[in-house]
């Protein structure tokens, strides 16, 4: 943990990219991706993945060919989870609790990509942090409609009919198909966190 804060203590405004492992280069996720990581490291934005294969490779290359650096936070699992070669820095965790960690603490948003339960981890724990004000809001993305169309109707039709969520907890996440788009929703609150508070010097973030 403590290596984990010292290495990154210094990386500047950066966004967490999530998706699965198993997305290769057919795949138009994949693609996507990798326009996203271009278009934020161009914007003077670190990309953080999970420093994997699939989306994160592909967020990590589109990242590392940009002018901002490109983040893998890895961890060793008995299969699937190999470093990708895109990465300006890789770190490599024993604990999932750590590594999330990191991916909260040194991100100003989040945008997820069609994966499996690991991804669906970093989506509810994200949601229920910024529902339960443990952390500052911040944006928090799903890219393609169609995989997480399913998903928004279910909280909405099953969880806020039930009463287990209040209706602005669904404004707590966005969906697009625009890999511009997903960029420039972070690239706009980040803009935002660098307008001054009144009394305040406008400063860097």
């Amino acid at each position: 943990l403590i290596d984990g804060i010292e290495t990154l203590h210094n990386l500047g405004p950066a966004v967490s990219i999530f998706g699965s492992s198993r997305l290769g280069e057919d795949s138009p996720y994949y693609g996507a991706a990798r326009t996203v990581g271009r278009i934020l490291s161009e914007a003077g934005l670190a990309v953080m993945t999970g420093g994997g294969p699939g989306i994160m490779e592909a967020a990590n290359r589109g990242a590392f060919a940009g002018k901002s650096q490109s983040v893998g936070l890895n961890i060793a699992l008995p299969h699937e989870q190999v470093a990708n070669p895109h990465q300006d820095l890789s770190l490599s965790f024993r604990y999932f609790f750590v590594r999330k960690f990191m991916f909260v603490r040194y991100a100003l948003g989040y945008i997820i990509f069609p994966g499996g339960f690991g991804t669906l981890d970093e989506l509810f724990e994200a949601l229920t942090l910024v529902q339960t004000e443990r952390i500052r809001r911040f944006p928090v993305v799903l890219f393609g409609t169609d995989y997480w169309q399913g998903l928004a109707d279910w909280m909405r039709e099953r969880m806020l009919a039930e009463g287990c969520i209040s209706p602005q907890d669904l404004g707590l996440f966005r969906t697009t198909d625009s890999p511009e788009e997903a960029a420039q929703i972070i690239l706009q609150h980040v803009e935002r966190l660098r307008e001054p508070v009144p009394g305040e010097r406008r400063g860097a973030l």
